[in-house]
């Protein structure tokens, strides 16, 4: 599997678990800024996640939306030729881990500390959420399950699409997209690729029943509008807790949308406010950094 698409994605620092798969593994910025001594992510802040510990990973790249605001590459994509086991994905899950990191070795690298180092090599988290739509991966329950059995925390980050898959996995903590208060918006900021609002519905009515998280991607001009229709959906789903996040202007999306698009953090904190005002939930926590606000039931 060396298309472009994959030779690009190799370069950006991806870890492929199997050459005929698209499942790979790649820590992010934060990880590594961790090691070097800088701060956690906001998952860190809100939810008690060590980001050096923290392996960011999917089972497949393969997306059923195209969202104007995601980062990837939408016009090189990899062609999956089959899915990768979810037993090779945790057989190589540390081996990989560690040879993405490689540059972060102690001594390879005098500003890491030693004791972060080994506990990088030692992850403890989990966020099937790199790239692509992981509920399109069949064996999805399979893989949740032994990450939970092998002491990981995990975290299943989807868009929503397919609500029978959700039902049958069992993270510790499930993200569901929402980004549009109604079917005209969802579908002018996410592109679905078949008729998907009904099932987006679903899955946030399973949210109430098992913690969770919706997370609203802020796209100034597009989406920001109308704050008592998403307090109404947050309200009917229930979950633990809502992220209201500003785009940012990174990657392949800065060629479908501006630098006009990226929302301040004082206006997606504006923005998540009024939505607290049409329900009973309160602003729990922020992050400016990263611009975004936490919110949780009162």
């Amino acid at each position: 599997m060396q298309s472009e698409a994959c030779k690009a994605l190799l370069r950006q620092g991806y870890q492929f678990f199997s050459p005929r798969s698209s499942a790979a593994l790649k820590p992010c910025m934060w990880n590594k800024r961790t090691l070097l001594g800088g701060d956690m992510c906001y998952k860190a802040q809100f939810y008690g996640i060590a980001s050096h510990r923290c392996v960011q990973m999917t089972p497949t790249l393969k997306c059923n939306q195209r969202c104007l605001f995601c980062w990837r590459s939408m016009e090189h994509e990899v062609i999956e030729e089959e899915e990768c086991p979810p037993e090779v994905i945790m057989d190589r899950l540390h081996f990989f881990q560690k040879k993405a990191l490689a540059g972060y070795n102690p001594v390879a690298n005098s500003a890491v500390e030693p004791k972060l180092w080994e506990e990088a090599l030692a992850p403890d988290m989990a966020a099937v959420s790199l790239s692509g739509e992981p509920t399109l991966y069949s064996q999805l329950p399979r893989l949740f399950t032994l990450l939970n059995d092998a002491g990981f925390t995990t975290f299943l980050v989807t868009n929503g699409t397919r609500p029978e898959m959700i039902q049958r996995c069992s993270p510790y903590q499930t993200y569901v997209s929402l980004d549009g208060p109604d079917e005209e918006t969802y579908r002018r900021v996410c592109r679905p690729m078949e008729d998907s609002w009904e099932r987006v519905l679903e899955s946030l009515s399973l949210l109430g029943s098992r913690r969770s998280a919706i997370r609203i991607t802020v796209v100034k001009g597009l989406n920001d509008i109308s704050p008592e229709g998403y307090a109404r959906l947050i309200q009917d789903a229930g979950p633990l807790y809502v992220e209201v996040k500003g785009y940012m202007y990174l990657g392949y999306s800065r060629n479908r949308l501006t630098r006009a698009h990226m929302p301040s953090h004082e206006y997606v904190a504006a923005f998540a406010n009024e939505i607290t005002k049409y329900c009973d939930y309160e602003v729990y926590d922020d992050s400016p950094v990263s611009r975004v606000v936490c919110l949780t039931r009162r």
